[in-house]
């Protein structure tokens, strides 16, 4: 019996190593073809980092619940190299990294943060937000969309929900933006030194301005926060510096991403553009479909815990797995017309795929979908006659994406 079971382990072994390899420069050149290449005939694939690709919907859906696998902890810096810094201490002491109870006790302050009945009461001030930036530049003519607005937005309400001057935005924005060009592969050790430096410098950003709230607390969340998370006493200062450090990369960088794509894919398509300007109940189901075809997120990061076998392909234990959502959401069998931007779509998963899944679910989901819906209900409500002069370069294929300047111009 021994010898079969040992048999059988080699052939599954084999079976990996049969496996295709995905490497940087086909992503690079056309991330979605690629995917859809590979997705056919194969369940997983390589990547030439060492990564295992999960390509289809069926089955990132399936493993997302699978206790076979968790969350990534370190796997992700000791990749690139690091075993200690910055950069490590986001993954060592995030929530989004962690697991089981240790996840639960990092995540609990912010529940009812970013509840939904919460952040519903917010929308006439995130609409608010949205028709004043809009106010700084709408005589002009024209603006570059990531700066004026995609990059302001988020970075207002989140310095705004958290209590952070807005005086400290530009400060903070290019900090996150610097830092989550480590959430890709390819970087260079000499970029990834680089990256550590801003880390470190939104880091000390952070820890002042929690130091500054333990001495003189103030009306704010991040008062409370301190407050709550002292009293329960299931944090480390350690930790309490990194929930906050990660939910100020989160609140800003992938809501930017996300907000210049769906106004770009909008005005590509310029039939739905008028429709939704024509009707704002279009609004959600607009908003919806631009996270399924240009997520800014391009995956979810998990470690194998054991030999897993999908659809015949075995993914070793111990392995760094993709749960790739760009790939699975542009998957043929899992939607109609994958590659067709339709705002008008039907039979999506009740959950979107963008957020994730069970206790690790976007913590930000509603403020997400609540800022993404004001902004573009605000926009077509004052500029129907937008127009896209210079669209977007998105790139990427692995966690936050990048999307360049954006020009756009209107007869005010």
């Amino acid at each position: 019996m021994s010898e079969e079971i040992t048999a059988e382990k080699m052939s599954d072994r084999s079976t990996s190593d049969m496996l295709p390899t995905l490497t940087l420069a086909e992503l690079e050149a056309d991330a979605h073809g690629a995917f859809r290449r590979y997705r056919r005939e194969h369940p997983v694939v390589r990547h030439e980092s060492g990564a295992y690709f999960v390509l289809r919907f069926a089955d990132v859906d399936r493993l997302s619940r699978d206790p076979r696998i968790g969350p990534s902890g370190t796997a992700f810096p000791k990749m690139l190299g690091l075993n200690d810094g910055t950069i490590f201490d986001a993954f060592l002491y995030g929530m989004l990294t962690s697991d089981g109870d240790v996840h639960r006790r990092r995540r609990a302050p912010f529940s009812r943060l970013f509840a939904a009945r919460a952040i519903n009461e917010m929308r006439p001030g995130i609409r608010r937000t949205a028709e004043d930036i809009i106010d700084g530049w709408y005589g002009d003519g024209d603006v570059d969309f990531v700066d004026g607005f995609a990059a302001k937005m988020p970075a207002r309400l989140i310095a705004d929900l958290l209590g952070l001057p807005r005086e400290d935005i530009p400060q903070f924005t290019l900090l996150v933006y610097e830092v989550t060009k480590i959430l890709s592969f390819g970087r260079t050790p000499d970029e990834i030194v680089g990256v550590g430096v801003f880390a470190q410098r939104l880091r000390d950003y952070v820890d002042k301005a929690l130091d500054e709230r333990r001495r003189s607390p103030r009306g704010d969340f991040l008062s409370a926060f301190l407050a709550a998370a002292t009293e329960a006493g299931e944090m480390s200062p350690q930790e309490m510096l990194y929930q906050i450090f990660q939910l100020i990369i989160a609140g800003t960088d992938t809501t930017r991403v996300a907000l210049v794509m769906l106004v770009a894919l909008l005005l590509q398509h310029g039939e739905q553009w008028a429709q939704v300007c024509r009707d704002s109940a279009l609004v959600p189901g607009a908003v919806a479909e631009s996270m399924r075809f240009e997520p800014s997120v391009g995956s979810v990061s998990r470690v194998s815990r054991e030999d897993i076998d999908v659809e015949g392909a075995i993914i070793p234990a111990g392995k760094y797995v993709t749960l790739s959502t760009m790939s699975a959401m542009r998957d043929e069998k899992a939607y109609d017309r994958p590659d067709t931007f339709d705002i008008h779509r039907t039979g999506l998963p009740r959950l979107h795929p963008i957020f994730g899944y069970g206790a690790h679910r976007c913590l930000g989901e509603a403020l997400a979908r609540a800022e993404l819906e004001e902004s573009l209900s605000a926009i077509t409500a004052r500029i129907p006659q937008l127009q896209l002069d210079v669209p977007p370069a998105v790139r990427g294929h692995f966690g936050v994406r990048r999307a360049d300047a954006m020009r756009v111009s209107w007869k005010p």
